[in-house]
């Protein structure tokens, strides 16, 4: 859940699980796979190409209508060899089951994009070492911020044109902006008719807070350089990590040669109500740096941010999630980047069995 992320240092390592039989890819596979893969299936080889990896959890939050459903299919693309799946051990409890994109999911990918998976830059055992990354916690808390806004969208009233309109990973990001910034995220968020596009620093308490308000400096380049200029969002754990974070932010951002550049915002998870139904990073916790008191009536949703900033143009990019601030092309020899929000779902006859 967004408000209580698993921290780094309970996971230890991964937990065995029972074997369990699966397809060989050879030509033969494919072609069933051909037959057997749909659009929500394809949908997810992408995500899991673009993100890394996703629990059992997101991927059901993302795209199914319910846990049980979710569960059952992802077993049988595994058994298909389209995913892989590890479940980290933790301290306390069980953790759920992670989910990496497997060789014949590459390979439907890299076909689709007319490459080769080694010009999609698939590895198996580079797409396993995730497994074991010092930042798989890291990784899977942006996913969660991120899926919180697609489970938000999902379960609001279509009248209100509510949506995530794109969520680029920090590896696609760093391909693009890496000479000045490293985000962990981009995206673009979309409510009551109100866009807003941001960059995302998620702070998960263990990154020294001075190094976070140094990279300041770095997104003022990128903004002078684009001529665009785009909100930065910092995640905080706790309100008290926020508040020593907004001190430190406070004065970098001052010596800016045009803080104006860098509208700035913070927010805290424990600020979101657990008790809520759907409760995201798109509701009134947002806090702007240049807000004077700071006070508790000062916080907004998420795309209410831009009324603090009139002078933040809204996105001017069109349909999908390929273009981005000072990237309107998408880098060659690689996948395009996934629209956040999963196909709807084909209406098929009781005799298929698709869900």
């Amino acid at each position: 859940m967004i408000t209580n992320p698993t921290k780094q240092r309970t996971l230890r390592g991964h937990k065995a699980i029972r074997p369990t039989p699966r397809a060989a890819n050879n030509a033969d596979h494919q072609a069933v796979l051909a037959g057997r893969l749909t659009p929500r299936d394809r949908w997810i080889i992408r995500m899991l190409h673009e993100h890394r990896v996703l629990t059992a959890h997101q991927i059901t939050a993302l795209a199914f209508p319910s846990f049980r459903s979710g569960r059952m299919r992802l077993r049988e693309l595994f058994q298909w060899g389209v995913v892989d799946r590890f479940q980290p051990f933790i301290t306390s409890g069980t953790a759920p089951m992670h989910y990496i994109l497997a060789p014949a999911g590459a390979a439907v990918l890299a076909a689709e994009d007319g490459l080769d998976v080694k010009e999609l830059g698939y590895r198996h055992d580079r797409a396993f070492g995730i497994a074991h990354s010092l930042r798989l916690a890291h990784t899977v808390g942006v996913a969660e911020w991120f899926t919180a806004l697609v489970d938000r969208a999902r379960h609001t009233d279509p009248a209100e044109q509510t949506a995530l309109g794109a969520w680029w990973s920090e590896a696609r990001c760093a391909r693009h902006f890496g000479d000045l910034v490293k985000p962990d995220a981009y995206g673009r968020w979309s409510s009551g008719g109100r866009d807003i596009e941001f960059f995302l620093e998620y702070d998960f308490g263990t990154e020294v807070l001075a190094k976070l308000a140094g990279k300041l400096a770095g997104y003022a380049a990128l903004a002078a350089a684009t001529g665009i200029t785009t909100p930065l969002l910092v995640w905080l754990p706790t309100s008290r990590r926020e508040a020593t974070a907004r001190r430190l932010l406070v004065r970098a951002w001052r010596e800016l040669d045009d803080p104006r550049s860098v509208p700035v915002a913070t927010a805290a998870a424990e600020l979101l109500d657990p008790e809520a139904t759907h409760p995201s990073p798109a509701d009134e916790v947002w806090l702007p740096l240049d807000t004077a008191g700071g006070g508790a009536s000062a916080r907004r949703e998420l795309c209410r941010l831009l009324d603090v900033w009139p002078h933040v143009s809204p996105p001017s990019t069109g349909e999908g999630s390929d273009t981005a601030p000072g990237a309107d092309l998408p880098l060659p020899l690689t996948a395009p980047a996934p629209a956040p929000m999963p196909p709807k779902p084909i209406s098929r006859g009781p005799s298929t069995g698709r869900r």
